[in-house]
């Protein structure tokens, strides 16, 4: 008999019931107990149910990394609502989108997101309410965090269909200019803190998880808040990477698992020997969102004197889909083995699958995977080839089933584990008066996984500087959007068609120093 996945509310409280007074949240000062997490999310759900939140009600979550970040989380799931988790990089006009789009009715936000609330919150005629996680508000009428913590109203209990009913939906990639929203059930992130568990052997009451990586991304949300409040581990928020105050943090609450994207740990590498030395807590670090350079992962072995797990998976996966083995062979280049109960294949363009070392799109099944992409019926066909979820990764899997990624299919590049769509960029560009063509590649960046580079030809007899354009693209970009490099040119290469050769560029060398030569002295 097939037993029903639980809710993440049931888990939770399960979990609360189990470890009530052990630390779920950690600090350096201090901490939070799962029993007190339990109790301030069940405060947070019995306010909003009093003020009329239903199942199914979008609420968008605009944190940085706090206690106050899983604990509204947790809120608003026991509620019955869906989370929509907010990229703290994107510009207000981005956030506008992505909020208008999910039809939210309600925000949390910290209040050091303030001003950036005070740009869009005007524009969502859907809003109903907004709480403030923190000091001053952005608004007269906004409600206070901690006032819904001790709320007395009565706890909902929704009845949760957890293979259907929505809890998260996380805005991700795509190459129509727009981010999509794909769709996790309650189901989908249960299942994937269970394979995550299992994979990376996760010690309830004992593993403690450094937490720096964005909680608002699928990897940190998942493996680093729901699967430690899920399952008896506890986690260390960190709001900002800062290598002397994660290893401050490590030490100091004693650590045992990091989790990191390779830029991060190319950063740690530049740390001195006093402060390597309070990494003692840590048993094993993973890596996910960008390909880890061999080199750089050599070398942290060696300095560290821990193993680098690299593992890999799409926001619609939930996001975990593989990893190299904590106690077993880890492969060189390799992303691991699927996790425990994922399925992982090779297709070809035709849906059919491909054999051992075929190189073809790397597809996912399993209980993790999205139930779709909201309201775009069309894109979410064409994402599956049956049940299976087309990642958009070209890869292999050798004879001994480990998952290599070789490409992207798309145009997408990767910085710092954060997706950037190229055609938003350029977009952008081309509404710049003095910018006749524009198109963005990546270039490969030990540091960074990728960077943008932007390739620009002026109008004629207009005049813009490489700085310029960078000032426009940090006005109305996400940080991790901007073009680390403008590459002024007078013509761009194109196909007879008239379509921008954007490979031609990709190998035509001029990955330059963005330098104009016109700024030249």
């Amino acid at each position: 008999m097939t037993v029903a996945t639980p809710s993440i509310p049931e888990m939770m409280r399960s979990t609360a019931k189990r470890f009530g007074d052990q630390p779920a949240i950690l600090f350096t000062e201090n901490q939070v107990t799962f029993a007190e997490v339990d109790r301030q999310s069940d405060g947070i759900a019995a306010a909003l149910a009093e003020q009329g939140v239903v199942k199914g009600d979008r609420i968008a979550l605009y944190c940085i990394n706090s206690a106050e970040f899983a604990i509204a989380y947790a809120g608003i799931v026991k509620a019955g609502a869906v989370v929509v988790p907010v990229n703290l990089l994107l510009s207000p006009r981005e956030i506008l989108y992505v909020l208008n789009d999910a039809g939210v009715s309600g925000l949390f936000y910290h209040q050091v997101m303030a001003a950036g609330v005070g740009a869009f919150r005007d524009e969502l005629p859907g809003l109903r309410f907004v709480v403030c996680i923190g000091g001053e508000t952005s608004g007269a009428d906004d409600w206070q965090f901690e006032t819904l913590c001790q709320s007395q109203a009565p706890v909902p209990r929704p009845d949760f269909d957890a293979t259907e009913d929505l809890a998260a939906i996380l805005y991700t990639s795509g190459t129509t200019g727009h981010p999509k929203g794909a769709m996790l059930t309650h189901r989908n992130l249960v299942s994937n803190s269970f394979s995550v568990k299992k994979a990376l052997q996760l010690r309830p009451g004992q593993d403690r998880l450094l937490v720096v990586l964005p909680m608002f991304h699928s990897f940190a949300a998942t493996v680093g808040t729901l699967t430690p409040l899920m399952h008896g581990l506890s986690l260390a928020p960190v709001a900002k990477f800062d290598p002397v105050a994660v290893s401050e943090v490590i030490e100091s609450v004693g650590a045992t698992v990091f989790l990191g994207v390779p830029s991060m740990y190319n950063v740690l590498l530049r740390l001195p020997d006093e402060q390597v030395g309070r990494w003692a807590s840590i048993r094993y670090c993973v890596s996910g969102g960008a390909a880890m350079p061999e080199a750089i992962m050599r070398q942290f072995e060696e300095r560290f004197g821990v193993p680098v797990c690299e593992g890999d998976g799409p926001t619609e996966c939930s996001p975990v889909t593989c990893v190299n083995p904590i106690d077993g062979v880890r492969k060189s280049a390799s992303v691991g083995l699927p996790v425990p109960d994922v399925a992982m294949a090779i297709f070809n363009e035709a849906g059919s699958p491909l054999g051992i070392d075929a190189i073809g799109e790397i597809c996912v099944k399993g209980p993790n995977v999205m139930k779709g992409y909201w309201n775009l019926p069309e894109a979410t066909a064409e994402s599956f080839f049956g049940a299976w979820v087309r990642t958009g990764d070209l890869g292999y899997i050798d004879a001994d089933g480990y998952v290599y990624i070789v490409d992207r299919k798309k145009d997408m590049i990767i910085v710092n584990g954060m997706n950037v769509y190229p055609r938003m960029v350029e977009e952008l560009l081309y509404t710049h008066p003095a910018v006749l063509e524009a198109a963005v590649v990546g270039e490969p960046s030990e540091l960074h996984g990728e960077i943008p580079v932007a390739y620009v030809v002026l109008k004629e007899g207009e005049t813009a500087s490489v700085g310029d354009i960078k000032s426009f693209c940090r006005d109305n970009l996400g940080r991790h959007e901007v073009p680390r490099k403008v590459v002024l040119r007078p013509v761009l290469p194109k196909n007879a068609a008239g379509k921008i050769l954007k490979r031609e560029l990709r190998k035509s060398g001029e990955l330059e120093r963005g330098i104009d030569s016109r700024d030249m002295p």
